[in-house]
């Protein structure tokens, strides 16, 4: 059973940057960070291939977002840079035993417990 471990969530200005990880407690194929905002279903920001090869953004953070992994720490990385309001929401991060990146959330079996993320001035 792989554990995911979110890290990372904060309050921050708009404007502003974050930077969240997700450790695994073994080595996990194909990633993705999904999120919840208040009143809305869970939507797929970004997914990262098994050897970081490949990569995909929702439409709504390309450009600002940058996913990255780390296979040596079992770790995978999301920079979020100038952050917006609208991006308030619990991030979650979640693992496939699929090796290629999907945003597909019914691809993915593992999930960590989410990190808070505000933006509010």
């Amino acid at each position: 059973q792989l554990q995911l471990v979110e890290s990372g969530g904060g309050l921050v200005q708009p404007g502003g940057s974050l930077r969240l990880s997700c450790a695994a407690s073994g080595f996990a194929y194909a990633v993705a960070w999904f999120r919840r905002a208040p009143g809305k279903e869970r939507e797929g920001v970004s997914c990262i291939s098994r050897s970081g090869g490949s990569t995909q953004y929702a439409d709504s953070v390309k450009g600002r977002f940058t996913i990255s992994r780390d296979n040596a720490k079992n770790t995978v990385y999301l920079q979020m840079n100038s952050l917006k309001p609208e991006d308030t929401a619990v991030y979650y991060c979640a693992a496939s035993t699929f090796v290629m990146a999907t945003l597909e959330e019914r691809r993915y079996t593992y999930w960590g417990q989410g990190t808070q993320v505000t933006v509010s001035s």
